[in-house]
């Protein structure tokens, strides 16, 4: 195991129980709001799995760990990053935070021993959504995007859960779109977001509902 994972895991003994741990996990770490929104992204997950006859067990790991990477300092993690042999994106460069998503794949592989490549998968991309996205991969974007961590309500929330009514891929589009309309006051527009923006984007106008 890397050394940066070794040292993350200091002090820290897992029983398998990955809510049990995750928490306790980010708690070593000074993050307990972290821990606090992994629960509710994984009750959320679950929400939707049931809806769309998902693995439900699936979706709460998903959730639970999506964050995990919470950990490592924002200002540390493209060099972390580049130590654990990651692809550092020139976005992600510019905007440090991005990269979590990444990270916190790494972490509940090595550390978690999760070994379900579509709650790996969800993992990785759940902040930007990607190209070919799977079902997991969408629930939890949506889930993270619902289970809001900031006070009051986010402006696309209305939006996505009434889509989420129609479908899946509507609930996603509502947050990309949202997102897309405003690109040009983002700081960066990750290759992956856009990717999955011209995937989804395509699919409506096949259908003639965009």
């Amino acid at each position: 195991m890397h050394v940066i994972l070794e040292a993350l895991a200091k002090d820290m003994e897992f029983t398998g129980d990955t809510e049990r741990d995750m928490r306790l996990f980010l708690e070593l770490h000074g993050c307990l709001q972290t821990a606090d929104h992994c629960f509710d992204v994984a009750q959320e997950a679950q929400r939707i799995a049931h809806l769309y006859g998902a693995d439900p067990q699936a979706a709460l790991l998903s959730g639970y760990l999506h964050d995990i990477s919470a950990v490592i300092p924002n200002h540390e993690r493209i060099a972390v990053s580049r130590s654990l042999g990651l692809e550092v994106l020139p976005e992600e460069e510019t905007f440090p935070m991005i990269i979590h998503q990444k990270l916190s794949r790494v972490i509940a592989e090595e550390l978690f021993g999760i070994r379900d490549v579509n709650v790996l998968s969800a993992i990785e991309c759940h902040t930007t959504l990607k190209s070919g996205a799977s079902l997991m991969d969408k629930i939890l974007f949506v889930a993270d995007k619902l289970a809001w961590d900031q006070p009051g309500a986010p402006p696309y929330r209305e939006a996505m859960l009434n889509q989420l009514d129609v479908s899946l891929d509507d609930a996603a589009f509502a947050y990309i779109h949202h997102l897309w309309q405003q690109r040009e006051q983002l700081k960066v527009v990750h290759p992956w977001l856009k990717a999955a923006y011209d995937d989804l984007a395509h699919q409506f106008k096949a259908t003639g509902s965009l």
